[in-house]
């Protein structure tokens, strides 16, 4: 599996999701996309970023937000190049692990190095597919273009790698 459709590892009982994706756009735009709480609200959901915390409901799945609401502590801000955090769900209790986005400039464009360890194994093969679709919907965001559902995008995504 490459990495831009992502790549699941398992070591114990925690998984870790990995995925790379090349965008036409420099760095200084995608840092924007993931770090600015309105641009990450059209693509991911409704965020804050203050205080040294990330607060974000995430738009795609069809749960109440009590379900789908993250928070956690930011780790590493390093601007444009590093941004992560703790990813704290209460459905996911202790298992939310940490999200990593790394940004390398290649060319005019950007390489995305987006991880997320810590995760349960089912936990991390429910979220590969979900991840997917949301890092297709930064694409789309980024290049101005309409936004993928992220249903269809999950369902699609889960079939072709549960296949």
């Amino acid at each position: 599996m490459t990495c831009h459709e992502g790549e699941l590892t398992v070591h114990g009982e925690r998984a870790t999701l990995r995925f790379e994706r090349r965008l036409a756009h420099p760095v200084a735009a995608v840092w924007a996309a993931i770090t600015d709480p309105v641009q990450r609200g059209q693509w991911l959901g409704d965020t804050t970023i203050a205080d040294g915390v990330i607060e974000m409901t995430p738009n795609g799945p069809r749960y109440p937000p009590e379900r789908t609401r993250v928070s956690g502590r930011i780790l590493v801000w390093d601007p444009p190049h590093v941004f992560e955090h703790e990813w704290r769900q209460p459905i996911l209790g202790a298992h939310g692990g940490v999200v990593r986005y790394e940004l390398h400039p290649e060319g005019a464009g950007t390489l995305l190095r987006f991880s997320h360890r810590g995760l349960s194994v089912p936990g991390a093969k429910g979220f590969h597919p979900g991840t997917h679709a949301f890092l297709d919907r930064l694409c789309a965001h980024l290049a101005g273009q309409p936004l993928p559902d992220w249903q269809q995008r999950y369902r699609e995504v889960a079939d072709t790698i549960n296949s």
